[in-house]
């Protein structure tokens, strides 16, 4: 019985440590804010002047009403309610210059989100160089490689008719 009390006690100095850690755990937890699911998010996040782009937020509860996007990138987009969210897309003028632009979002019920656009510049070159493989390839290297390569079949299929052909003679015993 003895051995019994001492396997009580640890046990129960156990599930004193474990009703301590939660209890611990529950008095620092804080509880979600309001506004906790308001976002705004641009796809692709980084893209060429002259491009379009989509735009995604939420408003938390406010999703079933107009909200407005504004960004130096684009000027202002409104956001309008589809399948839970907040949808837009805008395109970029050609001529932004390359660089990041905040994009804010501002809800009707007065929640705010932001994100960042990188809108790139790359000049894209009219014509690629001259590299080869096109203008600079000899002609007929292909019609070439496949006669070779007939030639050298029609012989190994020759060498296999003559060389079965043969009949070795041999002495028999």
């Amino acid at each position: 019985m003895r051995g019994l009390s001492a396997y009580h006690r640890a046990f129960s100095a156990v599930l004193a440590t474990f009703a301590l850690v939660g209890a611990f755990v529950l008095a620092t937890v804080t509880p979600a804010q309001a506004g906790e699911n308001v976002f705004v998010e641009v796809t692709p996040n980084s893209a060429q002047a002259g491009t379009r782009v989509s735009i995604r937020a939420s408003c938390d509860n406010a999703n079933n009403r107009q909200a407005d996007v504004h960004s130096d990138a684009f000027g202002r987009v409104m956001l309008r309610p589809k399948d839970g969210f907040l949808t837009g897309a805008v395109t970029i003028p050609g001529n932004k210059q390359p660089g990041d632009y905040p994009v804010d979002l501002r809800c009707s019920n007065g929640n705010t989100a932001s994100t960042v656009l990188t809108v790139l510049n790359m000049a894209q070159p009219s014509k690629g160089p001259a590299t080869g493989g096109g203008g600079t390839a000899g002609r007929g290297a292909g019609s070439l490689l496949l006669i070779g390569g007939l030639a050298v079949v029609a012989v190994v299929a020759g060498l296999g008719v003559f060389g079965g052909g043969r009949r070795r003679t041999g002495t028999g015993a």
